[in-house]
């Protein structure tokens, strides 16, 4: 995409014209927790090509946002939304937010539930069938699912009433049961049958379905689809490496891992 292109060019004139601080052996990175498998094989391929370890917190956007502003201090913070770093930045904590990536909306179904792209909406308000989402606000996936809803509300009238209301805020919240070590917490949720469908980015549906193959992956229709579009922003003040890894990011390495999760990751040069 070009904007994701353009993102490139300014990381790397603010990079630029931004002074450098005194080099560091480490570097802190906040991340969404739908990044955390992609970026933390970024975070791997860094390390090992500049020599400089990266440590990692992962978890919702909105409370790591939180945790920024009452004191915490990582480098770069990556988020499943622009919001949260455009707050961030019109604080003056850092750099101008840069689009990175992208992700899409799609539903986790229970293995006994019949639905399919096409009738997604019908299952979705039928009154039997449990709707599992993130938490608005705290995490962009659950604001993202509202989001949903709303489009949901132009097929039909009081949809958004309906499914706001029986949505059931699972995962992302500061007060959400946590999955336990190891596993995914959407297939954990799934696998625990504490929904009969989901509503969550496609790549972490595919992490999902890896720990519970019974799962089904439903592609939203187009009346219903909902895209995430995910920023970063480096600290001022931060190390000088700072910068060399959200280039990283945006390079074709970097690039070419999160595609490989399933974003729409489009700096990636054309094969000759």
């Amino acid at each position: 995409m070009k904007m994701i292109k353009t993102g490139l060019v300014c990381v790397a004139i603010f990079a630029l014209l931004t002074p450098l601080p005194v080099m560091a052996d480490s570097l802190k990175l906040y991340a969404a927790g739908s990044l955390k498998a992609a970026l933390g094989d970024v975070a791997a391929a860094y390390e090992k090509n500049y020599k400089t370890s990266v440590t990692t917190k992962f978890g919702p956007s909105g409370l790591l946002r939180k945790a920024i502003e009452t004191g915490e201090t990582p480098d770069v913070f990556a988020s499943a939304n622009m919001a949260h770093p455009e707050k961030l930045a019109a604080v003056g904590w850092g750099s101008p937010v840069v689009l990175f990536a992208r992700n899409k909306l799609c539903a986790l179904a229970q293995p006994e539930i019949e639905v399919t792209t096409d009738t997604l909406f019908y299952t979705l308000t039928s009154p039997d069938v449990r709707v599992g989402t993130s938490t608005p606000k705290a995490d962009p996936s659950g604001d993202y699912a509202w989001e949903l809803f709303k489009k949901a509300d132009k097929i039909k009238a009081g949809s958004f009433a309906l499914l706001s209301k029986k949505a059931l805020k699972l995962t992302g919240g500061p007060n959400s049961a946590k999955a336990p070590e190891g596993r995914n917490p959407y297939g954990w949720v799934m696998g625990e049958k504490k929904a009969d469908v989901f509503l969550t980015y496609c790549t972490n549906a595919v992490l999902a379905k890896k720990q519970v193959p019974d799962l089904k992956i439903i592609r939203t229709p187009g009346q219903l689809s909902v895209g995430a579009d995910y920023g970063l922003i480096v600290r001022n003040g931060a190390p000088a490496e700072a910068w060399r890894l959200a280039m990283f990011f945006l390079s074709p390495q970097g690039q070419k891992i999160l595609g490989e999760y399933g974003f729409e990751a489009s700096a990636i040069p054309k094969q000759k």
